[in-house]
């Protein structure tokens, strides 16, 4: 199959996935074997293997799958495959709810030290019971409303449990049907979860996210989010999803 203009070339993709995966470790957003990476190819998917170190990925061992998920070359894939699978099928029909959005072609996981411990403090707090509405931060910066937007908090799973899939499929369908489209969630005492049109893209919102979560880490008292007045602003002057 010739790649769609939507698709990175396999190639591509694979040295793009490396190479955000040594950013990332670089700047401290995964340790050891945590987190990881794949793409929405034309006919299939990469991912990185289960238990690999993104910082030091090896293009020729990136597991490859068809377009059914089932593997064909590479070493072992990820067991986050199924999540990544499910987020990639409901952004593409996101994307043709709300027209304002790409369909995800990279998936990213870390478990990146601010936002976790942003989950411990809120999911301690609801004792493990978050509402469906639940969200991770509030809109406290005007980029993180412009390059994130909303991050729901989905209650805990274990890693790879079918049950967060279908958790975070369903909220990116009701935050679509809604006309606010998402790019990240955050699975409570684990990770965030962010996707776009490309591993860059990706790691931009990841890296903004991050940084949001930090923010609201070393601020006390808390800090105001904008107002509704603000965030329209950024609305019709930047085209904000929020």
């Amino acid at each position: 199959m010739l790649n769609s203009p939507d698709f990175l070339d396999e190639a591509e993709a694979r040295a793009e996935i490396c190479r955000v995966g040594r950013e990332l470790f670089a700047r401290g957003y995964v340790h050891a074997t945590a987190g990881n990476i794949s793409v929405r190819l034309a006919d299939g998917y990469l991912i990185t293997p289960t238990d690999a170190c993104l910082g030091t990925l090896q293009p020729q061992r990136l597991a490859r799958l068809d377009a059914q998920g089932l593997q064909t070359s590479g070493d072992r894939a990820s067991k986050t495959i199924l999540l990544h699978r499910r987020i990639y099928a409901a952004s593409e029909a996101a994307a043709k709810i709300t027209a304002t959005t790409a369909a995800a072609r990279c998936v990213i996981h870390t478990h990146s030290t601010h936002l976790v411990a942003c989950s411990l403090r809120a999911d301690t707090r609801a004792c493990g019971a978050l509402s469906l509405e639940a969200e991770l931060l509030p809109p406290i910066t005007p980029y993180f409303v412009m390059k994130v937007g909303h991050v729901p908090h989905i209650a805990y799973h274990r890693p790879g449990a079918p049950e967060a899939a279908e958790a975070v499929a369903q909220a990116i369908t009701r935050y679509a049907q809604a006309g606010r489209p998402i790019r990240a969630v955050m699975l409570a005492r684990l990770g965030p979860n962010v996707w776009h049109d490309s591993p860059a893209a990706a790691m931009a919102v990841l890296e903004e996210l991050e940084e949001t979560a930090r923010l609201c880490c070393i601020t006390d008292p808390p800090a105001d989010p904008l107002s509704e007045a603000q965030i329209e602003e950024l609305r019709q002057t930047f085209g904000a999803s929020w």
